[in-house]
């Protein structure tokens, strides 16, 4: 049997603020969080949200990820616990990177005070799996708990696999999402290293100007729930997960198989798993990230999984023009983004968009936010996330 599973709950911390609908209002309002060339989560001070405890005990990508789930229980109504079998309450968290700024300060330690002087938090600090374990730990989520590594699909193959463990009844309810603060030097450098990033600071996805994507961090989370026990216990939910998909380019490990058919096969089974038809999708929140590979490839993705004729018609933004790339968070903040987006049937803009370029053609949403189609027409939309190694993950979201 295939169990209907909705989300009741969002939570984030972006550079554009603390909170899922301030994101999601100040990128509609055409705000940019990005300054000096990187999208900082500036408004966020750990202390106002966390013990002393957890603030001493998790990097600060696990901290981020604390705040969000925070904010998403609460959203949920699970502010007296979990109103479920805490064995089948389950939480999958992704990253791409993990606590690298806890690696980085203490290979300073170690280097200018010597080995005595690494902390033996160290490691639960910075090993991938950290944000999963503190927040099941927190809400007493005693079901399956793990984190997915998958690079900048990472917040989205959590989902994805939170949607398959309730459809499964493996749990019934999943709080999911993915977090990241990468940050820090080594990895500022090394990404410039490798020609990634943008040397004017400024993210403009699908423009001809584009040059690499802006660094950001942030978490997004999210609690998906049998869309029947939602309602028993008196949920209101914000969208239902309608479908799923993931598929990897098997082409190289940091660039986009430049036709976008990985891409595009991932939307179109997620529309099937959705039982969705491509007539039926009002908008799609883009990978977008402002590089010259990324979007020529995920442009030619959808227009291959919905049909150039149709894609033409179907507002496409990025929600990184906004915010920059939050990597291993990137799926899961977007994912949010989206379902308010179609809650509040409006299409945010793709930012700093001004010279189109040659088959780069689909209604980007250049700058100003736009409504989205009223009436009968459900609100359906994909929120795409693909990341370095080839993997692609497109969620399919219908908005309550």
């Amino acid at each position: 049997m295939t169990r209907s599973v909705v989300i009741t709950g969002v939570g984030a911390v972006t550079p554009l603020g603390v909170g899922a609908r301030t994101l999601h209002e100040r990128w509609s309002a055409g705000v940019s969080g990005i300054e000096d060339g990187f999208g900082r989560a500036s408004e966020f001070e750990p202390k106002d949200h966390l013990s002393t405890k957890e603030v001493r005990r998790s990097d600060r990508f696990t901290q981020l990820a604390l705040a969000a789930a925070q904010e998403a229980l609460e959203d949920a109504g699970w502010d007296g616990g979990a109103p479920y079998d805490p064995e089948r309450a389950a939480c999958v968290i992704g990253t791409g990177i993990g606590g690298i700024g806890t690696l980085e300060n203490q290979h300073i330690v170690l280097r200018e005070e010597g080995a005595e002087r690494i902390s033996p938090l160290s490691i639960p600090l910075l090993m991938a799996n950290a944000a999963s374990g503190v927040v099941a730990m927190k809400h007493n989520l005693r079901g399956q708990s793990f984190g997915t590594v998958s690079a900048c699909a990472a917040g989205a193959h959590a989902i994805g696999q939170a949607l398959r463990m309730i459809q499964n009844g493996e749990a019934d309810a999943v709080v999911t999402g993915g977090a990241e603060a990468a940050l820090a030097d080594v990895a500022i450098a090394a990404f410039a290293a490798m020609g990634a990033t943008s040397e004017s600071g400024i993210s403009r996805p699908f423009d001809a100007r584009r040059d690499g994507f802006v660094m950001g961090e942030g978490a997004g989370a999210l609690v998906l729930e049998r869309a029947d026990a939602a309602e028993e216990r008196g949920a209101e939910p914000l969208a239902h997960l309608l479908g799923y998909a993931a598929t990897s380019d098997a082409h190289h490990l940091t660039a986009p198989e430049p036709s976008g058919r990985g891409a595009a096969r991932a939307m179109e089974l997620a529309l099937k798993d959705a039982g969705i038809a491509a007539e039926d999708v009002l908008y799609v929140n883009a990978h977008g990230t402002s590089t010259p590979l990324n979007d020529r490839a995920e442009t030619n993705a959808i227009k291959t999984a919905l049909g150039e004729e149709l894609a033409a018609k179907i507002p496409v933004s990025s929600t990184k023009s906004a915010i920059g790339h939050l990597l291993g968070a990137a799926g899961a903040v977007e994912a949010i983004a989206t379902l308010l987006a179609l809650r509040d049937r409006i299409a945010p803009p793709t930012l700093n968009y001004g010279e189109p370029e040659d088959g780069l053609d689909l209604d980007y949403v250049p700058n100003e936010a736009r409504p989205l189609q009223n009436g009968d027409v459900r609100a359906i939309g994909l929120s795409n996330a693909f990341g370095f190694g080839g993997h692609n993950a497109v969620l399919c979201l219908e908005a309550s």
